[in-house]
Order: C-alpha cells, then structure tokens, then sequence
C-alpha cells in the first residue's frame, strides 16, 4: 500500500526537506518519494476496509443449518435497521391505464401505490397460451435509459410471457415515468443521470437515518404484493431476476421476502474484497451504512435466501469483478452443501460485458423451467419488435410528476426530517443546557464515528522558511498509523513566550490561506495550518471528466467506503484536527489556555465536530460552512456536502445543534453556504441557528456567537479575528 511507503520515508524527513523548494508550502509535492501523496487516503481506505472483510472471514459460522439459520435471521435484520425499517402496508390503489395485445403475449399498463401517493408505473407481461395459474417472474430494472421501454428488458419479459410466465416490471425511482427530480423546461431529471438522482436522494435519505433502498425495495415488495393478487398468478411458483440494478434489487428482494422461490440476479454478485480494489462503492442505494463494521458481504444474502434455487448470472468482462463472484460462489457453495441442497445454487458466466445479454437470458430461462415447472427449458428467444416508451407509458404525459404529482422520495424525506426536528430536546432553560450539550456531543462523537488519537503526537520536520518578523516551520504529524497530515506552523518573533494560537483548516488546502495565515503571525498569534486528510496537497486523484459523481459528490469513493466501515470522512478529518491540537498544545511558544480554530469551506464542518468535542478550542471562526443538514434535505439539489455527511445525524442534532453546544465559547459564522453552493441568506442563518442563539443567551453569552455575511469586505484575518482569539 502507498501509505506505508510514506511512512517508511518519514525517517529521512531532513534530507528530503533539503530536495524540495524551500518556499514551497506544499512541500510534499516537492519530493520524489511522496508522489504517492494524494494515493494516501484511498490507500488507508482499503486497508482499513479490507482488514474487516478478512476478520468476516475469520468468524464467519455457516457450518450447519442451525448456523445458517442464525445468519439468515442476522443479516435481514442488519439490511431492516440500514434501510431505517419498511414503510406501512397500506392500499396498493392498482388500476389499468391500457391494454396492449401482442403475439403469444399482451401488455397492461398499471398504475399503483407502493406508499399513499407514491405512484409507481409498471408494465405487466401476460401469456396467451396455456392455462393459469402461471408461475411469475418479478422482474426490477437496472440503470439503462428507457427504464422499462429499454428493448432488452422488453425481449426478455415478452419472451418469458410467450414462455407461460406472467412477468411483472416496473419503473425505477429516476427512471422512465418516475423521475424524482423532474425539470419542466427540460422535460427530464434536472440531473443528467439516474444514478446522480438516486445519490442525490440517498444522501438526503441518510441524514434522516433512512436509506434510498427503503424506497425502491419497498416498491419491490409492493410490487410483488400487485402480482401475487392477480388470478393469473400461482403464488407458489414465484422467481424474481433483473440485471445490474435490477440484479441487486432481485438480491435484496430475495433475501429479505420468503414469497420469493426462484432468484436469478444478473451483473451485481461480486465480494467487497474485488469491489474495493476496482471500482469502489457505487451510487447510494447499493451501499448500506456500516455493512462491512458489522461483518457483512455479498454471500451473506445469498445465505439469507437458502437453499432455494439461486443462479449468479455473471459476465467476465463486467465492472462488477469476475474475481468477486467467484470469490462468492465458492463460498455459498459450502453452504448449499452444508444444507443438501447442492444442486439449488449454480453460476453462469458468460464471456461478455454488463448488461442482460442472451447468454444470460437463455440461462435464466433453463432455470425458471427446471424450478417453476419442472423442466428444462432450452427453446431459443423468438425476436420482438419493441415498443416505444410511449406506447408503453401508463400517465398521460409520461410522467408521474406532472400527470399525477403526488409524493416523491423527496417530500416523503422532508417530512421524515420535520418530524425529526421537532422530535429532537432542546433546552427549555439555562438549567437544561448542560445535560443537552453532553447529549449533543456525545451523538456527534458517535454518529461520525470519530476515533479519538491517544498517546504522544509524532511529528517529523522538513525545514524552514524565515520571513520578516515570523518563520514557518514545515512539518507533518501522523493522525493515526496511515494518515500524515502536513501542517505549517507560523510563529512570530518576539512578544509574549507564550503566545495565543490558531490551527487553520481550509478545504481548498493549507496554501489557500497563506495571506491570511501570515497576517495573524504579523500579529501574534502562533498558527498551525493543516491539510486534512484528503485535502490540499492529499487530495485523492479524482476522474473529474468520468461522471458526474466527483462534480456533485466530490470524494465519493473514500467516503462511502467510510460509511461502509462505520465511520465518516468528517469524523475523521475532525480526529486530524484534534491531533493538530496535541500539537499546537505541545509547543513551547502556546499558550494551551488560548487556541482557536478557524475552519473554511469544506474544512469548516470537521473544525466544528472537533471544537463541539474538545474544550481546547476556546473560540472558532467557521467560514462558508455548509449551513445545515437540515437544508441539504430541504433542497432538491446538493453539491459538495457529501464528504461532510454523517448518517442519520438528523435523528440526534443538526450542525446549529454542534454550535449550541460550545457555548458559552465564543464562536463566529461567516458567510454560510446553502446546500447547492450558493451563499445563505442572512434570513436563512437566523432561521436555522434561533436554537443555537438561544442556548447561548442560556449560557449567559449571547455575545459569543457572532453571524455575519462579510462576503466583500477587505479586512484582513488578523484585523478581524483579533478579539475572537486572543
């Protein structure tokens, strides 16, 4: 890994600091053996992920029935508490919006209500032939365009209905008649992608302790709750199969619904430990929150649907690694055995790439005859002619949005966070403070997954560079074994032996604030500026042009990894900051009673998490701050707040909530940031920080929370910051 070749070279700190560019304040970039720097993170990443992957394998107990039983029962209720629970079984409302005859087959188009008013459009495949009741097949989609107008989802569905089964599909929240994010001008998503759509909303999902896959794995279950009703259908003989995407609802739907008898997902079944070292987490509703923490992996929903029949439909050229699904295969396998049950659990790979391709196709057909009916079923596919998405469109304007209206996973979520918000305690009065602020920090401390640093700070040098009345000592401390953070220390000559200090956090890096930085050691004030892990001169290597993820999501790969891990980039940026901290605090030339923070854009919300939790942070300064979570739920669209996300902080405290609890210490926002990355409006502060205003005029300190727009304004940091830290 690439951070332990760092490691090995801090020893040499001096003589590489003499092959760098004296002036150079990312210093790092200047030296041969740190051109692995910005690999950093995503190496400490994996490390950390895979070493839980391997203690999974380490434990695993799958050794008897009893045993798989146990696992089974673990892992639904593992997914249940991810997704947040489902929703209540409440009137599916179905109507047929029209009929399409076909030969051997016809096409009704349905409309139902997998929740009150959450429409879901769908497109049932009848047979002509044979006599009901049929076997039926649930058939969730992937991410290809067209949702269920894509031709091959049509080739397969008519082709399984000509074949005696009636096949139910329907549209995927972001897909088809169901986008979430509907632009009117545009007459599509405001977003280019179904997958940016659902990430959108699925982190919005997460702040409020749900998870986007509540919403589409319950449309599943709906869904099937509409086909088991028709009298066309044997309830007995039920399979479900889908590809990528639908691959992984055909997953989740099987091993969380017994109704299901028959699964056959297509291009999703790998193991974490190929995904991790290729393509990383992907969008939100196919990552559930400390799933690798709690020892899980992709066998274990296959153990959560044994022994019935289960077929890995996988391609060799895929995205989803060849490697992870023979990784899983060969362990379910012990357990189909374990259970008599051999034969039930099979694996085709198809020498080809993403998508349901015919190999695929006619495998799936072989394993609904030998278990649905009894046979094997070799017969080839009869070509269709495919509709268009018109003529398969169930809403009169094709689409829900603006046929229908109704909720989306959007409304649903606001009034998930309303409810939050108005449940949270807030104190009534100045007795009540204290216990509410402990509560704060301690839902903070674990909600972020902060792991606090223990022990002495080891910080290694790498030179000086001698300006007029102050130095910069360039140097990096290790956070926690993996993770160097470069810092510049500015220290002024003269004054006081010890001096009141600043540890600076600027997301665009410790460079972006030299200016700054060098006016507060003109005026005194000892200064420690840091590049968090994962920003400045560690920034991850990020594919801007690959997709929209990096432009509306930034880090994505690291953080969600962390999610998967039971921790979160801003927990652990805010334990980067407080091992800054021991090291302002170890200086000679501090003051340890006089240490602030100024924290600034997508720094700012890893300084507050540190300051809420550290009392050595006496004052902070909090500079174009994400403004709350709260916001990012009460706006469709978001940029750049992902990687200051912490799951279902919601149901504990908001980012008010945090600055509430440092008063009475003094703590000033300037020009807050809405979630979209525009400026908040001054109303919008007041708004959103009335509580924390208030818990600081409980602390008898209504003073020490200061917020002001100052975008504009020529006065410089040390002018403006020299009552806040001295």
């Amino acid at each position: 890994m690439h951070y332990r070749i760092l490691l090995v070279f801090l020893a040499a700190g001096v003589l590489s600091a003499q092959r760098s560019s004296p002036d150079n304040l990312d210093f790092l970039h200047g030296l041969s053996e740190y051109e692995h720097v910005q690999d950093m993170l995503p190496a400490y990443m994996q490390a950390r992920a895979q070493k839980l992957v391997e203690v999974r394998k380490g434990s695993l107990d799958v050794s008897n029935a009893e045993a798989v039983a146990r696992r089974r029962a673990y892992v639904r209720e593992h997914m249940l508490r991810a997704l947040g629970g489902l929703p209540e079984r409440t009137p599916l409302n179905a109507r047929v919006t029209g009929t399409l005859d076909r030969d051997g087959y016809r096409i009704e188009k349905i409309i139902f209500e997998s929740q009150p008013h959450f429409y879901v459009t769908a497109n049932l495949y009848l047979p002509k032939n044979g006599q009901p009741p049929y076997p039926a097949i649930l058939y969730p989609l992937g991410h290809e365009p067209g949702a269920k107008a894509y031709p091959i989802w049509q080739q397969n569905l008519a082709t399984l209905a000509r074949k005696g089964y009636v096949a139910l599909t329907w549209d995927p929240l972001g897909q088809g008649e169901r986008i979430q994010i509907y632009d009117e001008d545009l007459r599509d998503s405001k977003l280019r992608a179904s997958t940016t759509e659902h990430t959108e909303l699925g982190i919005q999902c997460l702040l409020t302790g749900q998870h986007v896959a509540r919403y589409t794995i319950w449309d599943g279950i709906r869904a099937l709750d509409y086909l088991l009703s028709r009298k066309e259908v044997d309830p007995t003989r039920v399979a479900a199969t889908g590809n990528s995407g639908g691959g992984t609802h055909t997953t989740y739907l099987s091993a969380l619904d017994d109704r299901i008898r028959v699964a056959a997902p297509s291009c999703y079944i790998t193991s974490w430990h190929r995904m991790l070292e290729t393509i990383g987490p992907q969008d939100a509703e196919q990552v559930f929150p400390n799933w690798l923490r709690d020892g899980l992996d992709y066998p274990d929903f296959l153990y959560a649907f044994a022994p019935k029949p289960f077929l890995m439909l996988t391609a060799i050229r895929d995205f989803f690694p060849i490697d992870g699904a023979r990784e899983t295969f060969r362990e379910a396998r012990r357990v189909w055995n374990v259970l008599g049950a051999a034969e039930k659990l099979d694996m085709v790979e198809a020498d080809d790439g993403h998508g349901y391709s015919q190999p695929r196709r006619l495998a799936g057909y072989n394993w609904f005859g030998r278990w649905l009916k009894g046979a094997e079923d070799h017969a080839p596919e009869q070509e269709i002619t495919p509709e268009t998405a018109q003529t398969l469109d169930c809403t009169p304007t094709g689409q829900v949005a603006t046929s229908l209206g109704g909720e989306t996973v959007f409304t649903m979520n606001q009034k998930r966070a309303l409810q939050l918000r108005e449940a949270r305690p807030k104190p009534a009065s100045g007795a009540e403070l204290a216990a509410y602020q402990q509560r704060i920090r301690r839902a903070a401390e674990q909600r972020s997954g902060l792991e606090r640093p223990s022990g002495p700070a080891q910080v290694t040098p790498y030179g000086t560079i001698h300006k007029s009345g102050y130095r910069i000592e360039k140097l990096t401390y290790e956070s926690e074994p993996g993770i160097l953070i470069p810092a510049l220390l500015y220290l002024p000559e003269g004054g006081a032996a010890r001096k009141p200090a600043v540890l600076v956090a600027d997301g665009r890096g410790k460079s972006a604030s030299a200016a700054d930085q060098e006016q507060l050691a003109r005026g005194g004030f000892v200064v420690l500026s840091v590049d968090l892990r994962g920003m400045g001169e560690t920034r991850s290597r990020l594919e801007v042009n690959a997709s929209d993820f990096v432009r509306y999501f930034g880090d994505y790969e690291d953080g969600m990894t962390a999610i998967l891990m039971g921790r979160t980039l801003a927990g652990m940026r805010a334990r980067d900051i407080l091992r800054g901290l021991d090291v302002l605090a170890g200086r000679p030339e501090v003051d340890p009673q006089r240490i602030g923070g100024l924290g600034r854009q997508a720094a700012a919300v890893p300084l507050l998490y540190a300051a809420a939790l550290d009392r050595r942070l006496r004052s902070i300064g909090l500079e174009n701050m994400l403004l709350s979570y709260d916001a990012v739920v009460n706006n469709r669209i978001h940029r750049q707040v992902f990687e200051n996300i912490v799951p279902g902080a919601l149901e504990d405290y908001d980012l008010p909530d945090l600055v509430a609890a440092m008063a009475p210490r003094a703590v000033w926002l300037n020009d807050l940031t809405a979630p979209a990355g525009t400026p908040a409006s001054a109303g919008e502060i007041q708004s959103g920080y009335a509580e924390a205003v208030k818990a600081f005029g409980f602390a008898g300190a209504p003073d020490h929370l200061r917020m002001e727009v100052r975008r504009g304004r020529d006065e410089d940091a040390a002018s403006y910051y020299r009552s806040l830290y001295r």
